[in-house]
């Protein structure tokens, strides 16, 4: 009886669709956040008669053969690349990344990660940093005594004081873009990794080689679509019943089986 583990590889994979949508639907309201999409191969198959085969007894050629599949398998959770709309939040640090590129964060262990959450804050020392406290690259240190700052499309912070008429030019952030950036590595805390997947960062400046411009007073929203969540959830709980029907069918069929006298 095959069915029993093919039904449960089928409850396996709508469980790990579930889970994926509902990290969708947690993330709603998550600064930057590209929603996910499970995706599944089929497993390989038990060949009981091959396809092109001789047939022994009469010598002619099976045109299709006999294959029992046996199963499906997770083979990705793909990242969707959509851009969130932006929200104006009206602060100086908040900038949203318009287009494709992330920013550079360095991690406490000198590592490079990269992000689209562009709320950022000060250290009392005015570092620039994430929420988390990760200095953002390259690194800008605000002034104590700055009035405000202005952050423009290119990237290019500036730092007002009392009885200037010109800002004074504190930095420049950069922008990195991948080949290949659903092949990122995610770490939380709206943070991604480079992998050989995904090929190595390419820094440049905002609103060049391809990338976004920086909008200040902005932040970029979760791309997640309710409506469509929910559709996906309703269509992964109607496969998971089905697949638990086949096992309890196939168990009613294998209790008359042994009642067999």
């Amino acid at each position: 009886m095959r069915a029993l583990k093919i039904a449960a590889t089928g409850m396996s994979a709508q469980q790990m669709r579930v889970e994926t949508i509902s990290n969708n639907l947690a993330n709603m309201s998550t600064t930057g956040y590209n929603a996910r999409r499970a995706e599944f191969a089929d497993l390989h198959y038990q060949q009981m008669a091959r396809a092109g085969s001789v047939n022994a007894s009469d010598g002619t050629v099976l045109p299709t053969g006999v294959q029992i599949g046996l199963g499906v398998r997770p083979a990705a959770v793909s990242l969707h690349l959509q851009q969130g709309s932006l929200s104006a939040t009206q602060g100086d640090l908040d900038v949203a990344i318009d287009g494709q590129g992330y920013l550079e964060v360095t991690l406490p262990s000198g590592q490079t990660a990269y992000t689209r959450d562009g709320g950022l804050k000060r250290t009392g020392d005015g570092l620039i940093v994430t929420s988390d406290g990760f200095p953002v690259g390259p690194e800008i240190t605000v002034p104590a005594d700055a009035q405000s700052i202005s952050i423009n499309a290119d990237g290019e912070v500036y730092a007002y004081f009392d009885e200037a008429t010109e800002g004074q030019l504190l930095g420049q952030f950069t922008l990195s873009g991948f080949t290949n950036s659903k092949g990122l590595e995610a770490i939380g805390s709206n943070m991604f990794l480079e992998t050989e997947a995904s090929g190595p960062a390419l820094v440049s400046t905002p609103g060049q080689d391809g990338l976004g411009t920086l909008r200040q007073g902005y932040l970029e929203d979760s791309s997640v679509d309710a409506v469509q969540e929910i559709t996906e959830l309703i269509a992964a709980q109607r496969g998971y019943e089905m697949n638990a029907k086949v096992i309890s069918a196939v168990d009613q069929m294998m209790s008359a089986t042994t009642q067999v006298r």
